[in-house]
Order: C-alpha cells, then sequence, then structure tokens
C-alpha cells in the first residue's frame, strides 16, 4: 500500500489536490515567491513543499547578516565580472534588503543598522594597504548603487576599543546591519499563513514529470500535481535539476555562551569574506572556514569537520576574545548556493517550471526580490 492511499477524502481535496503554483522550498526565496503571487493574483491556489521540519538549507541557519559586500569582496568580484555588473548585484543587494525591511518591518526582524567591519590580520598588512587604496574607486563607483557617499572608510582606531589583537586595519560600512534570523522566518511565514498559502512541512519532492494534465511530483508523502512549478530550493536545485551550475558550500557555525562586558556592535568579515562573526544576545556568533577545503565544504550534507571547528576556535582564542574565557553552546551548518556567475539563477527551466536559486551566500539581501522576480515570471506565463 502507498502513502497516497492512506489520505482521506478531505485531505487529498483541501491540502494535496490543491494548487495552481506548488513551490519547493520554504525559505527567504520561496515564501517571498508565494506571498508576490498571492498579492498579485489572490484567487491563486499556492503550495509551498519542504523537505525540513523547519526550512532547510540557509534561510533559518544563516548569520543574520543585512550585508551587501565587503571592500575585498567588492574587489574579488570586480575581477570576474563587469563594472556594470558589479554595480548592477550591489545595487540588487541594496534593493533586497530595502524590501525584506519594507515586507516584514524592522521591529519584527529584529534589523539594527549598527554598520560592518572588513577586519586584516597583522600578516595581511600589504594586502590591507592595497584594498584602503581602491577604497576612494570604490566609493564612487558603488554611490550610484545606494545614493550614499563614503561607503567605505579606514576605522583603525576600533581595534583596540574592540579588544582584538593581531589585527593590523579595519574597515568600516555604516550602511549594513543586522537581523534576528529566526524572527524573520517567524514572521514571513506568519504572512504567508495570513495570505492563505498551505506549507507542507518533512514533505521532500524526489522527482518532477510533465504529463499530459500538469506536472506531477512525487515526494516523501505521494504524489502532488499543478499547472506551475517554482524551484526555491537553493544549494539543492541540481539534486532534481542536474543542468543548473548551482554549487553546494557549507557553512560552519558556532555560538558561545554568554560573555560578561562584550564589546562587539556590528557584523565583521575577514579573509576576504570567508569568516564572520557578530554580538548576539552577548554571545559570539562565529562562522566560516569554507575556504580551509572548498571540495569538502561544497556538499549537500550537514554536519562539522575537525579542521574547522579547530581554525574558529583558534580565532576566537587569538584574535577575537584574547586572554577570555569563553564556552561554545551552540554549533550548527548550513548550505548556501554558489557559482562562477554572480548573479542569481532566475530563469524558466522547461515549460511551466521556473527556479530562483544560487544566491552565492547573500540570501538576505537578495532573497526577497528573486522570490518576487521568479514570481513575476511565473506570473507571465499563467
Amino acid at each position: 500500500m502507498n502513502s497516497e492511499t492512506t489520505f482521506s477524502y478531505w485531505e487529498r481535496s483541501a491540502f494535496i489536490d490543491y494548487a495552481d503554483v506548488i513551490i519547493i522550498g520554504s525559505g527567504l526565496v520561496g515564501l517571498s515567491a508565494a506571498l508576490h503571487l498571492k498579492k498579485q493574483q489572490p484567487a491563486l491556489k499556492v503550495l509551498v513543499l519542504e523537505r525540513g521540519f523547519l526550512p532547510t538549507g540557509a534561510s533559518t541557519k544563516n548569520a543574520g547578516f543585512a550585508c551587501f559586500g565587503t571592500v575585498s569582496e567588492q574587489l574579488a568580484s570586480l575581477k570576474q565580472s563587469s563594472e556594470d555588473e558589479v554595480v548592477g548585484m550591489v545595487d540588487y543587494k541594496w534593493r533586497g534588503l530595502q524590501r525584506l525591511r519594507q515586507n516584514l518591518g524592522d521591529a519584527n526582524i529584529d534589523f539594527h543598522q549598527n554598520g560592518g567591519y572588513e577586519l586584516f590580520m597583522t600578516s595581511e598588512t600589504r594586502h590591507a594597504d592595497e584594498t584602503i587604496e581602491r577604497i576612494p574607486y570604490l566609493n564612487k563607483l558603488l554611490q550610484q548603487a545606494i545614493d550614499q557617499p563614503d561607503i567605505y572608510a579606514v576605522a583603525n582606531a576600533k581595534i583596540a576599543d574592540f579588544g582584538f589583537k593581531g589585527v593590523s586595519r579595519i574597515i568600516y560600512n555604516p550602511y549594513e546591519g543586522q537581523i534576528n534570523t529566526g524572527k524573520m522566518m517567524r514572521t514571513l511565514l506568519q504572512r504567508v499563513y495570513e495570505a492563505g498559502i498551505l506549507v507542507l512541512n518533512s514533505c521532500a519532492v524526489t522527482k518532477v514529470e510533465r504529463l499530459g494534465d500538469g506536472i506531477h511530483l512525487s515526494t516523501s508523502q505521494g504524489s502532488f500535481k499543478t499547472g506551475k512549478l517554482i524551484l526555491a530550493t537553493n544549494a539543492f536545485a541540481s539534486q532534481l535539476f542536474p543542468g543548473l551550475k548551482v554549487v553546494p558550500g557549507r557553512g560552519q557555525v558556532l555560538v558561545t555562551k554568554p560573555i560578561t562586558g562584550l564589546k562587539l556592535k556590528g557584523t565583521y568579515h575577514f579573509d576576504k569574506g570567508y569568516y564572520y562573526f557578530r554580538n548576539i544576545d552577548n554571545r559570539i556568533l562565529f562562522g566560516g572556514g569554507r575556504n580551509l577545503d572548498f571540495d569538502s565544504e561544497a556538499t549537500w550534507e550537514f554536519g562539522h569537520t575537525e579542521t574547522v571547528k579547530q581554525q574558529l576556535y583558534a580565532y576566537l582564542n587569538d584574535v577575537i576574545l584574547p586572554g577570555q574565557n569563553f564556552e561554545v553552546d551552540y554549533w550548527w551548518s548550513g548550505i548556501m548556493g554558489f557559482g562562477e556567475d554572480i548573479n542569481p539563477i532566475v530563469k524558466q527551466i522547461e515549460p511551466s517550471i521556473f527556479c530562483a536559486v544560487r544566491c552565492n551566500g547573500m540570501g538576505i539581501a537578495m532573497g526577497s526580490l528573486v522570490g518576487e522576480e521568479v514570481a513575476q515570471l511565473a506570473l507571465a506565463h499563467l
């Protein structure tokens, strides 16, 4: 007996045989797409399928950085993309952050614009100085994207204020902020429920087929049918559609127990953005280390590696909290989606099947707009 035969008539009519549009993935992109569909066409029946008990991937596991890129990250992007493309992507991320705040409200996501800092170690003095020399150029280039002057500035005096050791230079960006990721997703889910959108959890999609009467989905809970399908599974997209060029990247994260007198305020990056930390509830959230072994971290598997754990501990001991006692309270990991192109993939894959994936580790900044963009694409084909 398969699982389909166990559903009652009521279950099938109210939950299963339900949707004009099915969205796979209940993260920031998927739920933003669902809300936009209902806003534009309230009569649409929209169903979201999620493989996990909670949104699986990165939306509930990220560090909560409302950022659009450090100087080092912008310069790295300029090596692989044109000035216009880099400006366009910063503009996209900036508008995405404003849309997230507009849609959910600052209080509901615990948004605070405390600024962002990029740190350079004493061993990186030459690289730091070369990076700092490019600040005037970047400020002029990116002002057209966010319409703000002096985006980046040297702030070396903060090194002593924060109590760091082994840090030689700091670049400050006053326009970046931070959010509470859990509150963001709770608020977004509440908006979705209020709009009459159904979300079914623990329902992993294993196969997508185009048949004569529509699109059929095989899942861990039975089969579903829809007229339009949106794939919003980011790093996991190529599991269903191998042709999509999305490479998974695991981010390992820890949170300490509360630390008395913690001086940190704002968000912090170093080593070209591969490490990041912040103060949350007088604890340090610290993650990164994917660059220690790109191949091992290009995985769909959640978990931790001893190499990354030891490096995170070392940086906490030697740089961030030198001479201070701390204990780690939480460990987790999230899976992001990356690609050679700095742009997300928002397109029609097949007739009536669309995707919005590959946020390149910047899902908070891009997710709201990426979701709306794919929703508009689907609406244009209704």
